[in-house]
């Protein structure tokens, strides 16, 4: 039992990164990993939101969708669901805690179109592995998060040492980001042979 949330963690945060290897969440890796402080800030609110959504997306999909025979409705549900934990979660953070509000700035909302949240929700939702375990599913989308997290800080981190470096003006700016993010993805492969 404790192997296979192990081996799931692991998969989930190497092995089958969202970003690197399941091309989802491309966006904000590519728009907000040009300064630490801000990739680290969005891959916090990330991982917070992405649990949250996980856990009650897997309870909607379980006991609603299920239940009734609506699961072609998935998509529609999941989104207004990570819609609306996003805002909740965003008038919570400004009445009771106006620092991280403030820390998180605009990830919050940012993270409502990250495709990466409703991707993991989807998987969990519709993978055998995942169907109808709810922790389980929990589980997985906080080590879908952590790799996310992971990704664009190691991503960020290159690029600010990008600034600093002599690049050929052909492959300044979004050329060298994407070589770089290629890059990263083949070093990632290099995990394939843990997740087994």
């Amino acid at each position: 039992m404790v192997k296979e949330y192990i081996l799931l963690i692991i998969g989930a945060v190497l092995v089958n990164n969202f970003v690197l290897s399941r091309i989802l969440g491309i966006c904000p890796f590519l728009g907000v990993s040009k300064r630490l402080d801000t990739a680290m800030g969005m891959g916090g609110a990330v991982i917070f939101v992405m649990i949250l959504s996980g856990f009650v997306t897997a309870l909607c999909d379980k006991y609603i969708l299920v239940r009734y025979n609506l699961e072609y409705l998935r998509t529609i549900l999941f989104i207004l669901v990570i819609a609306g934990l996003v805002q909740i979660v965003e008038v919570l953070l400004k009445r009771f805690s106006e620092t991280l509000y403030t820390a998180l700035g605009i990830y919050l909302p940012l993270i409502t179109t990250n495709c990466a949240v409703l991707g993991s929700a989807i998987i969990c939702a519709t993978e055998e592995e995942f169907k109808g375990r709810i922790f389980k599913s929990t589980v997985f989308c906080f080590a879908s998060a952590v790799g996310f997290a992971l990704a664009l800080v190691l991503f960020s981190s290159v690029r600010e040492r990008l600034e600093l470096s002599k690049i050929p003006r052909s492959f300044q700016g979004p050329a060298i980001a994407l070589v770089t993010a290629g890059i990263l993805a083949m070093a990632f492969t290099g995990f394939a042979g843990l997740g087994s």
